[in-house]
This record gives C-alpha cells, sequence and structure tokens, in this order.
C-alpha cells in the first residue's frame, strides 16, 4: 500500500547517541511549539507496509516503536525528533506501529473485553496522521500469538536488525516489549551496544504540566471534553472514511446523513456532536453527528451492531445532489459534545430528537462566530 508513489535515496550517515529530555508545551510564553514542525499537511510521501517481508522495504532506517493512537503532541514532538535523527545518518525515518493493538489482542484472546482500550483513531486515520508528521515509512505489524510469544532479544534481532535494519530507535519513557513485558530501555540499549544501533529514549511531552498521553486523550474524549482533546491532540478531534450506504432512514425523516463506519467496536468518544465536514467540497460543512451505535433502531439493520459516525449537514450542498457523497473520503472533526447517545421511544421522538440537536449545533456555531 503506497500513500504515494515517490521514492527517495538514503545514504549512510554517522551515528549518534541521545538521551531525548523531557518536551515542554511552549505556547504560553509566545515560543515556537516544538511539535508543529511535524504537522505538515503537504507531506504525503510515505510508504506503507503490513508486515516487513517486502522488497519496498528499506534497507535501513532511524526507527519508533509504539501504537500512537491518535498521534498527539507527544507522538508528534517525537516523530519530529526521529525525522532529524533520520536525516543526519542519511536514512529513512520509519515507524513500526501493531495492529490490532496488544491489549485488543490480550483482551480476546482471555475474553475479557475490558482489557482492550477505548480506540481514540482508526487505522486510516493513524496513518494520515503519521504521514502529515513527515514519516518516509510505517510498517504495520500484525500483532498474533507469535509476536506475543517472541522473547526480547528475538524481537530485536528477528524485528529490529534483520527486518528492519535499524541504526537507531528512539522510544518513550515507558517502552516495555517482547512476552511479558519483559524487554525494557535498558534491555534495549544493551542490545543496541550488542548489534550496532544507537538506542535514545524520549521523556513524557507535558501541555502546562500535564503529561500527554493515549490515555489523557482518551479520557478526555470519554468524558466530552472536545477543547481538552483538542489541546492535546495538537489539532480538533476527528474521523475519516469513506461514506457508506446505510438503512437510509434519515432522509426518511427528513435528515439526510453521511455514514463511517469505525472499525474499532469501543470508540474513545461516543454521542452527539456538533461538527465541521471536510471534503464535500471547497469549503468545510457544519453538521451534527452521532457517533455510537444508534440504540433507538433496530439492531438487525444493514449496520446493525457496528459502530457508526452518521452525519447530518446542516446546510447540505446542492451540487452534490442527494446520492453525491457515497465513496468519498470525508473528515468530520468533531468539535462540540451535545450529549450522549439516547434511546427514543418511536420515530416521532427520534425526528423531535435530531431536530432539537440540530437547533443546538445551529445555536453552538451561532455562538462562536
Amino acid at each position: 500500500m503506497h500513500i504515494s508513489a515517490a521514492q527517495r535515496q538514503f545514504g549512510s550517515g554517522t551515528l549518534l547517541r541521545h538521551n531525548i529530555p523531557s518536551f515542554r508545551d511552549k505556547l504560553a510564553s509566545g515560543a515556537d511549539n516544538p511539535s508543529t514542525v511535524c504537522y505538515q499537511k503537504d507531506n504525503k510521501s510515505m510508504k506503507v507496509f503490513r508486515g516487513f517481508h517486502h522488497p519496498g522495504v528499506a534497507p535501513a532506517c532511524a526507527l519508533t516503536i509504539g501504537n500512537f493512537d491518535g498521534v498527539h503532541r507527544g507522538h508528534q514532538a517525537m516523530l519530529a525528533l526521529l525525522r532529524g535523527e533520520a536525516q543526519q545518518r542519511g536514512v529513512p525515518s520509519c515507524v513500526l506501529t501493531f495492529e490490532p493493538h496488544p491489549r485488543d489482542y490480550f483482551a480476546e484472546k482471555f475474553k475479557k473485553p475490558e482489557l482492550a482500550p477505548a480506540r481514540v483513531g482508526t487505522l486510516r486515520d493513524k496513518l494520515d496522521d503519521l504521514a502529515n508528521c513527515g514519516v518516509d515509512q510505517t510498517v504495520v505489524l500484525p500483532f498474533d500469538a507469535r509476536l506475543a510469544a517472541q522473547s526480547p532479544q528475538i524481537f530485536v534481532d528477528d524485528v529490529l536488525v534483520r527486518g528492519l535494519g535499524a541504526r537507531y530507535v528512539l522510544v518513550g519513557d515507558d517502552f516495555r516489549f517482547g512476552a511479558q513485558r519483559a524487554g525494557d530501555y535498558a534491555f534495549l540499549d544493551a542490545a543496541g551496544d550488542a548489534a550496532g544501533f544507537d538506542v535514545a529514549r524520549m521523556n513524557s511531552y507535558e501541555v502546562h504540566g500535564l503529561r500527554v498521553s493515549s490515555s489523557a486523550v482518551r479520557e478526555a474524549l470519554d468524558q466530552g471534553r472536545m477543547q481538552d482533546a483538542a489541546r492535546l491532540l495538537g489539532r480538533p478531534y476527528c474521523i475519516s472514511g469513506h461514506v457508506v450506504h446505510g438503512r437510509k432512514l434519515g432522509r426518511t425523516l427528513g435528515f439526510k446523513t453521511l455514514n463511517l463506519r469505525f472499525a474499532h467496536w469501543k470508540p474513545a468518544a461516543s454521542g452527539i456532536f456538533a461538527v465541521l465536514v471536510h471534503g464535500l467540497g471547497d469549503k468545510p460543512v457544519q453538521g451534527v453527528a452521532n457517533l455510537g451505535v444508534r440504540p433507538s433502531l433496530d439492531p438487525n439493520d444493514v449496520n446493525g451492531g457496528r459502530v457508526l459516525l452518521e452525519t447530518h449537514c446542516l446546510d447540505w450542498p446542492a451540487e452534490l445532489g442527494p446520492e453525491g457523497a457515497y465513496g468519498k473520503i470525508i473528515r468530520v472533526e468533531l468539535l462540540h459534545k451535545l450529549h450522549d447517545e439516547r434511546k427514543y421511544d418511536g420515530l416521532d421522538a427520534l425526528t423531535q430528537g435530531i431536530r432539537q440537536d440540530c437547533d443546538d449545533a445551529h445555536a453552538w456555531f451561532a455562538a462562536r462566530i
């Protein structure tokens, strides 16, 4: 899978060793935010591979490893640092990430769904965010029984050295790897000395004294604190994907919707939101959206049991016509939570509820002007 067909040439470079101090947000003092250099919308030249047994995988790289759920400002600062180290060495920057999330795997294995983390973003959104951060190559490694059983040393030998040709490995301060999470930074540093690659550790990124993490983003989204989530992410929280066909009940009720599937069963956010929709035309369109499982509808409908983001545009772009949005890739920014999902008694009550949500979204947008 290629985000772009652009090809790059990389030479050899000098190896250096760093232990990276904590990055702190400096926006309050008026200084530049160190993460913004990473979020470049015009950079789409990232290659994506499922696994590393492909001829197109770069023979050497500067690497970071993680789940990168949400690609928040801490991730962005780390990726900006990785790009600099990669350029210094003359090798591509590379992200190694996992799908499913390791905790999803163990939740399924032990039949304990509570072990699975709420998911901030889809794989599509993660890859888009990594590309926007200027990453040259991402390898998505399936997290399965074989990988879960690998010892830390085998992971280093098979994946980092032989698989990816790591020259430099950058990890977070809480990084653990290998079976039983037995590998830590000290183990990785010693393994790097033995194998000939440098290892660096980046301490936590803080915003106004608060540590930025995927867990903090999940908590903000779960509580409907969309502005706090946006501050942690460095951008509004959004979900993107192809517009798919649904039951088409919305148009029957007078509220046509754009439907996006959220691939994970446990989204970090849920409820009714005031949103902006990008990708329908030249300008974003205001809307109101439901993210969840639609408790008022028949679970046996065409999308029954799936998490959907259903968005009603407050002003439908006339140039699209009634069917013009299907198949489009859109991005929906969830800006303000109106309320949790509600179960309505019948279609009349549902229609009235949607109408009230539209009125509330209109009022929220009007108050921002």
